[in-house]
């Protein structure tokens, strides 16, 4: 794929739309990509009987320990009674600790305990391969336009929390 950010001139491939301004391909290929890319963790969290709500978890867990309860809220845009089912279980079965805030009794701090960090790296591990794959088949350069477009995907008002995530650790 050519560098585009570098070289504005290269065209971008015509989107094939319908008459309604859809780009049904680019799409389809979200679709295609986002169940190829969740395939292997599915298999994964299917043997602790865990689910895709618990893998998100566990990511922003083990990527942010200390996240408070609210923030994981804010971050995952799910009903707090959605989280609680969720994060009861990864407590239960020891993948998440929560403790009382050090500032404020009344918020709960989430940390990632060795084996709930253990199996946030053995999920992400496939999805890391799969992407280090695509990015090579689609050129050495392209990875900063890659990281450029789906930060332009995410909502602007909520860009923060990417700016808020910590970067390149395992």
């Amino acid at each position: 794929m050519p560098d585009r950010k570098r070289n504005p001139e290269i065209p971008i491939r015509t989107a094939v739309a319908n008459e309604d301004g859809i780009d049904f391909t680019l799409i389809e290929l979200f679709f295609f990509a986002y169940r190829d890319f969740t395939s292997d963790p599915d298999e994964m969290l299917a043997d602790y009987g865990f689910g895709r709500a618990h893998h998100r978890v566990l990511h922003f867990v083990n990527r942010r320990p200390g996240l408070t309860v609210a923030e994981l809220l804010e971050v995952l845009k799910i009903t707090k009674q959605s989280l609680a089912r969720v994060l009861k279980q990864l407590i239960d079965t020891g993948h998440i600790v929560q403790l009382q805030g050090p500032r404020d009794r009344r918020q709960r701090e989430l940390y990632p305990t060795a084996k709930g960090r253990a199996l946030a790296l053995a999920l992400a591990r496939p999805q890391s391969r799969r992407i280090h794959t695509a990015l090579q088949d689609a050129g050495a350069g392209d990875r900063a336009f890659v990281e450029d477009f789906l930060k332009a995907m995410v909502n602007p008002e909520l860009r923060t929390q990417i700016d808020a995530s910590p970067r390149n650790q395992e």
